[in-house]
Parts: structure tokens; sequence; C-alpha cells
């Protein structure tokens, strides 16, 4: 199986109504676990690389592993830049062997973010590789990119319309009320799903949705339990990204979960096991708590048993 783009992994989906998780890895256990949980479920992925990652970790090594990964499983996979901040992080993307780039040039106005998310995309296309762009502001915290609550731009149909035509983007992300981090909402989760249903009408694209991590209450419990300061933490429930897949949504972000999930896991080691030292001995149940997590966000999208449609 070669390396995939975002674009060839999602046109399926979008055309047989499921989803494909983006998933964000740091490191090599990260990557795994998504592998593994991947290779039991026979599904498709976006391992999903941020900037914030490429600086920790290096781009060589992070896409040397996931080609490793393709290479041992056969799986459909792609590697995505999550929010490129410029032009400048795409073009280091791709000559780093990316198959997928996102230019997040959502904090320009309309005109701005059209003539930046234009250029990235025609690179993107002259070098055999697919773009995201975004549309609106989601609000919340994600490494480089911080939105107040009073800043966040849900999409308008109007200029999304006209931003599709005018861009040649593979796919947009948009924003409906979701929200980076962990800390999501005061109270219940409000989706805009009438302005997402009309979304899907007027383009013929596939959707992403970001800040769409649920913070289920067994990953952010354990890790409360060995303690973590979480209260008040709250995300995107289950039912609401499953109503989202049917209405064009055909990528969902994952990155707050799998972070929860491994802090759970090495926290409970280092507590239980004061004296233990061996980075084995935490990291693999941290990986073995991703597998578990991602899974389950596999199951919940529908790309379970799909790697057989590529």
């Amino acid at each position: 199986m070669p390396l995939l783009t975002n674009d060839q992994l999602m046109r399926v989906g979008f055309k047989e109504g499921f989803a494909i998780g983006a998933y964000n890895i740091n490191n090599m256990e990260i990557l795994q676990g998504i592998v593994e949980a991947a290779r039991l479920e026979n599904s498709p992925a976006i391992i999903a690389i941020s900037s914030g990652a490429l600086k920790y970790a290096g781009a060589r090594y992070l896409v040397e592993m996931v080609k490793v990964a393709i290479a041992e499983t056969g799986l459909p996979l792609s590697i995505h830049l999550d929010h490129g901040a410029d032009y400048a992080k795409c073009v280091q993307a791709i000559h780093a062997g990316f198959s997928s780039v996102m230019i997040d040039a959502s904090k320009l106005n309309l005109e701005e973010n059209i003539a930046a998310s234009k250029q990235v995309t025609e690179l993107a296309h002259a070098a055999g590789c697919s773009c995201e762009a975004e549309l609106g502001r989601l609000q919340g915290i994600e490494e480089h990119v911080v939105v107040k609550e009073g800043e966040a731009i849900l999409t308008d149909p109007d200029e999304a319309e006209r931003f599709v035509k005018e861009t040649g983007v593979d796919s947009l992300a948009v924003a409906i009320g979701t929200s980076h981090g962990a800390y999501k909402f005061k109270g219940e989760a409000k989706l805009d799903f009438d302005r997402l249903a009309e979304l899907n009408k007027r383009l013929d694209i596939p959707l992403v949705l970001h800040g769409a991590s649920a913070v289920p209450d067994w990953v952010r419990e354990r890790a409360e339990k060995y303690g973590a300061e979480l209260g008040g933490s709250k995300g995107v429930p289950d039912e609401a990204v499953t109503k989202a897949v049917t209405m064009g949504v055909a990528k969902v972000n994952i990155d707050t979960d799998i972070r929860l999930s491994l802090l759970g896991a090495i926290r409970e080691v280092l507590q239980t096991d004061p004296k233990q030292f061996d980075p084995r001995k935490y990291l693999a149940p941290g990986r073995k708590a991703i597998r578990k997590l991602v899974r389950h966000k596999m199951q919940l999208l529908g790309s379970t048993g799909k790697a057989d449609l590529y």
C-alpha cells in the first residue's frame, strides 16, 4: 500500500458515509497505538503532525516512522500537516514527505484567507499532495492556535461557497461550535447542525471537524484518579460526532483524547509504582490506552472494516 493523500482517503468516506479519524502523533508510542488500533479495526487513518510535533520530534523521524507502519501493515494511511501556519510551513512539510497539508489562514480576513489558501493548494497539487483549509474560527487552545471565546466565528455558507470555488481546496475545516482543547464547553455542547447541513448542501467537497475530542469520562477519570487536574474539562458528545458524519464530515480530528489517554496510563504507573524508572514500563501502558481510545473512535466514525476499500 502506497502512502495516500487525505483526499484519496476522504473521498471514499465522503461517498460511502463514514469519516476518517485524523490522529495527532508526537512520538513512536502514540503512532504505534494508533496503527495497532487501525490494524485491529482494519481501518484507514490520517496521521496528523502539528508544527509543535515537528519541532519536538523532527520531520524526518516522524515521516519515516509512518512509512515503516505502512510497510509493516499495508494499511491505507496519509501523513498530514495539522494547522500549517503559513506557506513556508506547508513547503517544509511537503519537502519532508507529507502527503497532505492544512493551511490555517483563518485568522486573516476572507480575501487574505482565500489568497493564502489558493497559493498553498496550488503548491500541494503540483507536488501530488492534497490541501485542507479552514474558514471560520474555533475557540480554544491547541499549540499555537489560541482563540478566545469572543473571537470565535462560525463558518458562513455564502463565504464558504466562494472560498471553495476560488481556492480549489480538497477539504474545508468548518466552525460549527466545537472547540480546541479539553475545556470545550461550560454547559451542554451546542453545535450548529443547521449550519452544517447548509454547508454540506452547497459544497461538493468533504468537510472537516476540528476540536472534536470527546474527553470521555473513562479517560478523564483515570487521569484524575492518579493526580491530573482536569476539573471542568468537557468534550463533544459521541452522538454529535456521529450526526456530523451523516452531514458531510469526512475527517474528524482527534488530539486531546489521545493526550489524556496517555497521561492517565503514565500517571497510574508512576503513582502505583513510585520506584519505577524504566520508560518502557510506563510508555507501554500508554500505548495500550491509546489503542483502546482509537479503536473506539474508529468504530464511532464508521471506518472500521473500511481499509479494504482502498
